[in-house]
């Protein structure tokens, strides 16, 4: 089995269920030893198994990217670097929805929690992963991002504001790092069934929209170590 990944460490947030699952097993197909972030370790355990089952490896890490302790994420890339030596990864593929409510009705908790999961982490996770990843002999980064930012919609502006806040973040690191081997883009799936869609749409039939697995093929091909790109939104596209 061909595994241009060999010898890579990748972190994976939102590892435990729909597209973070999948693109893990992906990598880890590949060759990446996959360090997996969610909150729930019941599900963290699922990806593990599916990862051992294609033959590659994993570390779970337990932890809620906006929970009392989300300093902590400081400490991810120099831990992984001590434990492992190196890290060539970030895929950031967490992410909150919120309440689906007019812009005015929207809580300080839903907010908190927006802002903690699509913009704080994303900084925190780039401040941490920044060294590792430029040491790296083709470092790669990829955040999983929305059509959203772009298109505007009735009840869904928390979101679409904390991801475009996220994606400014994103870019302006692009632009820091473009004289450096490390690449830097963000990742469009499109309708995808995830637990976030089916919040979204508790009506919409799962089996009727792109699956995860489908999607994750080409989320990790950004990981790679011959992608040129950086600084670019790329969509999904079968």
């Amino acid at each position: 089995m061909d595994r241009p990944l060999k010898g890579q460490v990748a972190l994976v947030t939102g590892a435990s269920r729909g597209i973070g699952a999948a693109l893990a097993v992906a990598l880890a197909r590949r060759g990446a030893h996959c360090v997996l972030v969610a909150r729930t370790h019941g599900g963290l355990e699922e990806t593990d198994d599916a990862i051992r089952a294609a033959g590659g490896s994993a570390t779970l890490l337990p932890f809620d990217l906006a929970g009392k302790e989300a300093d902590k994420i400081d400490s991810f890339g120099p831990s992984l670097v001590e434990r492992f030596g190196r890290l060539d990864i970030l895929a950031h593929v967490a992410g909150a929805l919120g309440s689906l409510t007019p812009i005015a009705h929207i809580q300080p908790r839903d907010w908190t929690q927006l802002v903690g999961v699509n913009m704080t982490a994303t900084w925190r996770l780039i401040r941490t992963c920044d060294p590792p990843l430029r040491a790296a002999p083709a470092g790669r980064a990829v955040f999983v991002t929305t059509g959203r930012v772009q298109r505007p919609k009735p009840f869904w502006g928390p979101y679409g504001a904390t991801k475009a806040g996220m994606e400014h973040m994103v870019k302006t690191w692009a632009l820091e790092v473009e004289n450096t081997p490390l690449r830097v883009n963000l990742f469009d799936p499109g309708v995808v069934a995830t637990k976030m869609r089916a919040q979204a749409m508790p009506g919409e039939d799962p089996s009727t929209v792109t699956q995860p697995e489908e999607v994750a093929p080409a989320l990790a091909d950004l990981c790679m170590p011959a992608e040129a790109r950086n600084g670019e939104t790329v969509p999904f596209s079968r």
